[in-house]
């Protein structure tokens, strides 16, 4: 089963990081990354630009609203996310508290309905 993971973190505490601590989270993901390929786990994962790059698309009725930035004010905000193969929530919930955003965040487990170990749905 595939899950997603979600890394929701607080960005005005990265945006005042020093570029030094910014540095240090870099090996730490960088063994998470290795710890999931050899598992077999990795499907894919990125980090996001900032929230305030963002744009948001929305139609009401018949008209399209394009916002720049995020749509709503909240403590933490979308940072990145990993795509698992795990084979039940338990393994991706330990995936995710092995996850450094975990630390500092939080971190969402979504099951994405693909499971491929069994041609998809």
């Amino acid at each position: 089963m595939q899950y997603m993971l979600l890394i929701h973190m607080d960005e005005s505490v990265m945006a005042t990081a020093t570029a030094q601590p910014g540095y240090e989270m870099s090996s730490p993901y960088a063994a998470y990354g290795e710890a999931l390929v050899k598992a077999g786990a990795m499907v894919s994962g990125d980090r996001l630009k900032p929230s305030s790059s963002a744009t948001v698309v929305r139609v009401r009725g018949d008209k399209t609203e394009v916002l720049d930035g995020p749509f709503a004010d909240t403590k933490e905000q979308l940072g990145g996310f990993y795509i698992i193969e795990a084979p039940d929530l338990d393994a991706a919930i330990q995936w995710a508290a092995r996850c450094p955003g975990a630390q500092l965040g939080t971190i969402e487990v979504r099951p994405t309905g693909k499971c491929n170990r069994h041609g998809g749905r």
